[in-house]
């Protein structure tokens, strides 16, 4: 004969999530921070990338850099230049910079035993994604200082963009700190966006992570590459007589009007 057992009746509360779009429930919620950070990031990326291309005209010469920061500013669509446009972009990309910075700490482990933890499943595991997100950890910690102040500086001082004053403000001190910047964000960039593809399985490409890699890498490496040249290029201009002096460049074709 069986033997009947009674149980304590337990009560659960449900978190109302279907049919109530005004309330949040814990699993709704972390999609939606999943989203911001995403997309936040997405947009980061995508504005790195265009900013190294726009950086990197000084390699076609100072007048292909001059003719890129006028535009920059305005001046072929408002007649004159207008620095302001410049402060404005970066007000822009420093808000997009902090949701997608306070989503990320937000996820982030909250103790350094927990930081110890995982590097100790990390190096159990030996798994290639798992070891990325702690390269992204490193590098985006490293670009909440490094970023903030870049960005500062073009809010506070957005006239100072140009072949000779960009050139003499990395020549003169902020070396390092573009440097530094330069591989962080770029690690970064390209992480993410593999992530991202991951994570939201992107193109149908989750079944070929490896081959995914390999592209990341390769488009992470150009982008070394290029601001690496791109670096030289603005301390071998902030080392000459003129820069030193502290004179502003004039385009050719207004010497040869003179």
């Amino acid at each position: 004969m069986p033997i009947l057992v009674s149980m304590p009746e337990t009560t659960f509360k449900a978190v109302p999530t279907a049919g109530e779009p005004n309330v949040l429930g814990p699993g709704r919620a972390q999609a939606w921070l999943d989203l911001v950070q995403g997309v936040s990031g997405a947009v980061l990326v995508l504005f790195m990338w265009v900013h190294m291309f726009l950086v990197s005209s000084i390699l076609l010469g100072k007048d292909a850099m001059y003719t890129v920061t006028r535009m920059l500013e305005g001046e072929f669509i408002f007649g004159r230049a207008y620095p302001a446009l410049v402060s404005g972009v970066a007000v822009a990309v420093l808000v997009i910079f902090l949701v997608h910075a306070l989503v990320a700490i937000w996820k982030l482990p909250g103790s350094y035993r927990q930081y110890g933890l995982f590097w100790r499943h990390c190096r159990g595991l030996g798994h290639a994604d798992t070891s990325l997100w702690l390269v992204q950890v490193v590098t985006g910690l490293v670009l909440m200082f490094t970023a903030t102040i870049h960005l500062y500086d073009m809010i506070m001082h957005p006239d100072m963009i140009g072949p000779h004053a960009s050139s003499a403000r990395v020549y003169g001190g902020t070396w390092l700190l573009d440097l530094v910047l330069m591989f962080a964000v770029e690690i970064h960039a390209g992480v993410g966006i593999y992530r991202l593809i991951i994570k939201w399985d992107l193109f149908g490409l989750t079944r070929r992570r490896l081959a995914l890699r390999r592209v990341v890498a390769g488009i992470v490496l150009f982008y070394l590459v290029l601001g690496s040249f791109t670096f030289s290029a603005y301390m071998k201009i902030g080392a000459e007589p003129a820069v030193l002096a502290g004179e502003r460049y004039v385009p050719s074709w207004q010497r040869a009007g003179d």
